[in-house]
């Protein structure tokens, strides 16, 4: 199996650490082999945040290569083109713009939506996904979160079947 290669960005304080934890959980609970890595901006609030996570049966390295990663999951707008360059030729840029706007019902979880639109496009059970949330997260926030993914699991659904119309 191929290693796959994800980068998640955006600003200090919008879940980009934790996306990457679950994303993580997520993979090494299905007996993949997990790398992950983090760079924080300058400022702990506020500024910019890449997480790489690198999955499958072996890898060497937590770092994406620049013009590697098979995802881009961007969390801010404004980082997308500060960002663009990690994507693979062919490779899947997700952004906020893919979940419907004012379907969230708490903005925090925005991460954990862009999460369910990339859950379509990986090897892992829903079941998989849903435990992650609940080992890596307060059960306060179980629900909103579980309700997030499944918002962002349908844009994925339709960001795929978009993406699979634009290549023919």
């Amino acid at each position: 199996m191929a290693v796959t290669n994800i980068v998640l960005a955006g600003l200090g304080g919008q879940g980009v650490v934790t996306a990457s934890d679950l994303l993580s959980t997520a993979a090494f609970s299905t007996g993949l082999q997990v790398k992950k890595s983090e760079v924080h901006g300058m400022s702990q609030r506020g500024g910019s945040v890449t997480s790489d996570v690198r999955f499958g049966e072996q890898v060497f390295s937590p770092m994406v290569p620049d013009g590697e990663a098979d995802f881009l999951l961007v969390f801010e707008p404004s980082q997308v083109e500060i960002n663009r360059h990690w994507l693979r030729p062919g490779g899947m840029l997700i952004t906020p713009d893919d979940i419907p706007e004012g379907s969230l019902r708490n903005r925090k979880s925005l991460n954990v939506a862009l999460l369910g639109a990339l859950s379509v496009q990986l090897d892992f059970d829903e079941a998989t996904w849903m435990q992650a949330i609940r080992t890596r997260l307060p059960e306060k926030i179980h629900a909103i979160n579980e309700q997030a993914f499944a918002i962002g699991r349908g844009a994925g659904e339709r960001l795929g079947r978009e993406t699979q119309t634009e290549g023919v």
